[in-house]
């Protein structure tokens, strides 16, 4: 079985599981101006400060992984220091699971039939080996409720409710929808962190329930 067949046996154990629930209905963005507007958008720009801070984060939850034609679920684990990061993402029946790391160096799958499998684009790599195309550079600030490096995705667009909060961003040809938050979550701070969240760009898909997020506080000094 070639790499690419093994993974899309790992996606269609994946379906049907975990968080195959009816996707949540998105609030709708409307117009601030003024004073909300810049009220809203200093929320956002606080939290990239934390996420800048703060020396890696994390989250656990389920995602759904869709390109149109297949796709699936499963438990999925992000973790994240600087520009280093680490993905495994699992089936919750069979356990079978593959693991991604990398940098801005490159990328490097493990899992896989035939062994580990590497390359300087993680979303290419990504997609030889799996037929997904997910944002893998830009995830972990949209999952956390943030815009994406603008040098590498270009300028975001940020939209919120009529309560000044986060509804959706849309960057680099995706547009990530927010579709419930955790109010003072398990992360230190107060602040609030994205639960549900979607992301979408053609035909391709990204669903995400984040059950736990994982912010440290910054080091001191």
């Amino acid at each position: 079985m070639s790499a690419r067949a093994w993974a899309g046996a790992l996606l269609a154990a994946l379906l049907l599981a975990g968080c195959a629930s009816r996707p949540a209905r998105t609030p709708q963005p409307v117009a601030l101006g003024g004073a909300a507007l810049a009220a809203a958008t200093a929320r956002v720009e606080a939290r990239e400060m934390r996420l800048r801070a703060a020396p890696r984060i994390g989250f656990i939850g389920r995602v759904a992984l869709s390109n149109g034609r297949d796709g699936g679920n499963g438990r999925i684990e992000w973790s994240q220091a600087g520009g280093a990061y680490r993905v495994v993402l699992s089936a919750p029946v069979t356990r079978q699971s593959w693991s991604l790391t990398g940098d801005a160096g490159g990328a490097r799958i493990e899992g896989l039939e035939g062994g580990p499998r590497a390359g300087a684009d993680v979303e290419a790599l990504l997609l030889e080996a799996t037929g997904m195309r997910i944002p893998v550079g830009a995830m972990s600030a949209w999952a956390a409720g943030t815009r994406a490096d603008p040098g590498a995705f270009g300028p975001a667009r940020l939209h919120f409710d009529a309560a000044g909060t986060l509804v959706r961003i849309e960057q680099g040809g995706w547009t990530i929808d927010y579709q419930a938050w955790a109010p003072g979550a398990a992360p230190p701070g107060g602040a609030d962190w994205p639960q549900r969240i979607s992301a979408r760009q053609g035909d391709a898909r990204v669903r995400l329930i984040v059950d736990e997020w994982t912010v440290p506080a910054p080091r001191e000094g």
